[in-house]
């Protein structure tokens, strides 16, 4: 079984390599074909639907034993925590816009920046400070918890739901049934 460095470290390689497509695809200001952006805007809502499962699983497992470690895993975890709720509240706003919207570029360029950004933060601080503190066990029981975490989480980003464990644990899989309902009827994340 991955253990949670590996599963995390996957999902970063996945969200990094979207972020170099979307950054050298062709924008529809600057005369991309109506294909061209309708396959920009499957990406930015596959780039959601991943980005949203794995913050999703994030908050559910991995801050709160980062936060667990005491006063300086409370730091990191709140900073995490505050960079993620930013990146939400971002990917919520490039959900609603359509890829030739006007204002689709600037979004999504404040949410790449803001990912790499986030990204370096996780692995310079957060795994390093959970690596000192995780058995191989321990590791690998966390890596499982995220990846089925993962399967039941939203879809779509939800800014509003309480950042409590407790409340993720709980809202998350509700929510996550409702998007894939919602995608389902949508057509949203099926093939280009």
């Amino acid at each position: 079984m991955p253990n949670v460095f590996e599963v995390l470290r996957t999902d970063h390689h996945e969200v990094k390599a979207m972020l170099i497509r979307l950054e050298s695809g062709p924008q529809a200001s600057l005369g991309a074909t109506a294909e061209q952006v309708a396959q920009r805007k499957h990406l930015v809502d596959e780039l959601i639907i991943e980005q949203s499962k794995h913050e999703a699983a994030e908050q559910q497992y991995f801050w709160p034993m980062v936060r667990a470690l005491g006063p300086e895993g409370d730091r990191v975890a709140d900073q995490g925590r505050e960079q993620e709720a930013q990146g939400e509240s971002v990917l919520n706003e490039l959900d609603k816009l359509d890829a030739d919207d006007e204002r689709f570029e600037s979004v999504q360029s404040a949410f790449i920046s803001d990912a790499r950004a986030h990204i370096a933060f996780e692995e310079a601080h957060a795994w390093p400070l959970l690596g000192a503190a995780l058995s191989a066990e321990q590791a690998g029981e966390l890596g499982d918890k995220i990846a089925q975490a993962k399967k039941m989480a939203p879809t779509r980003p939800h800014p509003h739901t309480p950042p409590a464990e407790g409340a993720q644990k709980t809202a998350g899989p509700m929510a996550g049934v409702a998007d894939r309902l919602r995608d389902t009827v949508t057509g949203r994340g099926r093939g280009s």
